[in-house]
């Protein structure tokens, strides 16, 4: 059996943990995810997700859940609860629910500690004032005129600071550290701040609230963690999680190392600008099929393994890149190519009469629900006298190389007849409205005598379909960095939804459950819809198409 001092590598992260352990560094490594509940979780959290619980299960260690709720302005217990969802939908399972409201207490004491140790100081600047204050790249900053305040003095205000005895805003308190520092979060970087706001799981306990960079290095060294992993937009906030750390007491000492956030062509993941989506009615709620977020996906008919592997294609690098939208696309089109059960639907229906046909027989064709898998089974397809098949099967002027249904010409219906076409039946209009058609009643799994018929096309029996809507999804966005974009909602596809409420489907998806997959065949992948689809509707979502025909 494998174990981690033998599995090779395969990225930075990995190596790290792999030599720590041989190092004896540490007993047990400890990770952990810890999101903010203000909002749902994009595809960018799946891949945090993915490394985080990964790399303690491959070592046998532990990963925890932490909400990160500092900041009850902009969170929820709703959120809390997606977020929880999505991370058990995307097969992963957490050794400790954690909140980092439940260290306020131990928080406050550590910063009492930096006020006694003449290392944080209770400060009157407004935050216009202290980001005049802080300097800019080429300029140091300038020190607060409390800087200085006593240590008695400090501890005096922060306890008034805590029992509500300011007005928000009136104060905060400031780590002190360097006001000269080329890092400009090493500047005396505020520590907390006062906000009157119900907070959802303390209620009015607390006006004061820590500030992230504070809260997140002492959650997890009190957790145990032994690496903390996070994107690259943290590796200038590292020297402050660990100058924390450093100047408290506290035993552990976690390793923050950064990685590349995960950017995604065609896509925004910027929650107040996916909430703008939402908003303004751009989409449909966060959970749109367009949407990037793991509830769209999950409603698209993604799979939790198709986005476990492309987390795990795209890898673990130090440097931000884009990644191709077919990247993703190729990830589910390869999970469903062999987890998709078939069926035929006609999304453009066209009538097609087969005149010799006997008018009251019906014929039970077998299918086989997955050509290269047989223990899924066969599945009863009626044929009947009327069928549909698509209207762009048919032409009565064909392109070249055209191998599908014309005048005079003949093509075979899936795994039924070959079937010829003779009479074209238009409206007052001139839109076709039917098709008349002869059968050969000898070509039923076999090949005509005496010629060749090139064309296959699908179809369903018109007696036996049932009806449906199909929404056909495509990417939301015309541009690869819709986020660069001074205006992004210029940029929205408007093709980005067509909807089809007269599609035909065969009679086998009668009981099909929502959040079913299926690949309709010779069209795409779809998902039966876990909203809208109830029991005298049907309603499919494309997931994705069956090649990549994006241009």
């Amino acid at each position: 059996m494998s174990t981690p001092e033998n599995l090779p590598a395969t990225n930075f992260i990995r190596q790290i943990i792999k030599n720590d352990l041989a190092d004896k560094k540490h007993h047990k490594i400890v990770t952990r995810f810890p999101p903010e509940p203000n909002g749902f979780l994009h595809i960018g959290h799946a891949k945090s997700i993915c490394l985080n619980f990964g790399v303690a299960a491959e070592n046998q260690g532990i990963c925890h859940l932490r909400f990160d709720d500092t900041n009850p302005e902009k969170e929820s217990e709703e959120y809390a609860q997606a977020i929880a969802r999505d991370v058990r939908w995307l097969g992963f399972e957490w050794a400790e629910l954690k909140y980092s409201s439940d260290y306020f207490t131990q928080l406050y004491a550590f910063a009492v500690q930096l006020i006694e140790k003449g290392l944080a100081y209770v400060d009157s600047l407004n935050a216009e004032q202290i980001r005049e204050y802080r300097g800019s790249l080429t300029e140091p900053g300038r020190e607060s005129p409390d800087r200085n305040r006593s240590i008695a003095d400090n501890l005096d205000l922060f306890a008034r600071m805590r029992d509500g005895e300011f007005a928000d805003g009136q104060y905060v308190l400031r780590a002190k550290i360097d006001m000269a520092s080329a890092n400009i979060n090493m500047r005396d970087p505020t520590l907390y701040r006062i906000r009157r706001v119900h907070h959802q799981r303390t209620g009015d306990d607390w006006c004061l609230y820590p500030m992230y960079d504070y809260t997140h290095c002492i959650s997890d060294a009190l957790e145990g963690i032994t690496h903390s992993l996070c994107t690259l937009e943290f590796e200038d906030h590292r020297p402050l999680y660990d100058w924390v750390l450093d100047n408290i007491d506290i035993a552990c000492h976690p390793q923050q190392i950064e990685f590349a956030r995960l950017v995604l062509e065609y896509t925004i993941v910027s929650k107040r600008k996916l909430n703008q989506l939402v908003v303004e009615q751009h989409v449909s709620g966060w959970d749109d099929p367009r949407m990037p977020t793991l509830a769209g996906l999950r409603r698209a008919g993604y799979t939790p393994a198709a986005i476990r592997e492309f987390c795990e294609r795209i890898g673990v690098t130090k440097k931000d890149s884009s990644i191709e939208m077919a990247v993703l696309e190729n990830c589910i089109r390869d999970d469903l190519n062999n987890t998709a059960a078939r069926a035929m639907a006609v999304l453009e229906p066209l009538k097609v009469v087969i005149e010799n046909y006997p008018d009251d027989q019906v014929e039970e064709l077998e299918a086989s629900n997955h050509p290269q898998n047989e223990a899924m089974g066969k599945r009863k397809v009626p044929f009947s006298k009327v069928v549909y098949i698509e209207q762009d099967d048919f032409a009565e002027v064909p392109p070249p190389k055209f191998k599908r249904l014309i005048t005079g010409g003949e093509v075979r219906l899936r795994g039924a007849y070959v079937i010829k076409c003779h009479a074209v039946i238009k409206n007052e209009q001139g839109k076709i409205t039917e098709l008349r058609c002869t059968y050969d009643a000898d070509t039923l799994g076999k090949k005509p005598e005496g010629r060749k018929v090139k064309g296959v096309i699908h179809w369903v029996s018109a007696t036996h379909a049932l009806n449906a809507e199909v929404r056909l999804y495509d990417r939301l966005f015309n541009v690869p960095n819709p986020g660069a974009e001074e205006d992004f909602c210029a940029v929205l596809n408007p093709n980005s939804l067509q909807i089809l409420t007269d599609a035909k489907i065969e009679a086998s998806l009668a009981t099909a459950e929502p959040g079913s997959r299926f690949q309709f065949e010779r069209v795409g992948y779809f998902c039966l819809d876990t909203e809208d689809s109830h029991a005298g509707k049907l309603v499919f979502n494309r997931t994705v198409t069956l090649r990549d025909t994006w241009a």
